[in-house]
């Protein structure tokens, strides 16, 4: 039976909705998928990647979790904003994509990835490696608009990263059906219980 909890935990939903887009967007990055495959990234990034994970945020006020907060509802808000950077640009509502402004735009939410890891230290292991994955897959897709040839990079660390986002997501879900740790997160790096 279950674990038997007053409220669910939202963070398997944020997690899973933020991992699935970001493999298949990765996948176009990383040059495995045509371009042309951002007419499905983007219905995805706006329904599921964003929409769900701005809810997960929203629950994760409710129990009171600030990093849940601030790291579901950015990155939710993170997938709204590139589907309508890419409907606006292909319906003709802005002209061109400045890569320069794109890049540094990719650098900055690195920039807000890195602050988030930095607390993941106190979370566990799996978290811990989905945020450090995701702000090189920031780093490299950033540098790559900037000119500097590693956006395919990033899209191969997007993929990583996705899938541990899917992984954990996972871990959590399995753990909760069980009521106890059958797939394993590991315990804090800078201490912690163990999962």
């Amino acid at each position: 039976m279950p674990a038997d909890t007053e409220t669910g935990n939202p963070a398997p939903l944020g997690l899973v909705a933020f991992g699935l887009t970001t493999v298949l967007l990765s996948c176009v990055n990383a040059g495995l998928l045509s371009s042309t495959g951002n007419l499905v990234v983007v219905p995805l990034a706006m329904a599921y990647g964003g929409t769900m994970q701005v809810v997960a945020g929203l629950l994760e006020y409710r129990e009171g979790n600030t990093f849940g907060t601030v790291a579901f509802s950015s990155y939710g808000a993170f997938w709204w904003w590139y589907g309508l950077l890419l409907v606006f640009a292909g319906n003709g509502w802005i002209s061109g994509v400045d890569g320069g402004t794109l890049g540094i735009a990719l650098l900055l939410w690195g920039l807000l990835t890195f602050y988030l890891w930095i607390s993941t230290f106190k979370l566990n292991w799996a978290l811990w490696l989905v945020f450090l994955t995701l702000w090189l897959t920031f780093l490299f897709l950033g540098l790559g608009e900037l000119g500097y040839g590693t956006g395919t990079l990033g899209g191969y660390v997007g993929i990583l990263t996705g899938l541990l986002a899917m992984y954990t997501s996972f871990a959590e879900v399995s753990n909760w059906a069980w009521a106890r740790s059958v797939i394993p997160v590991g315990s804090a790096p800078l201490g912690g219980s163990s999962d």
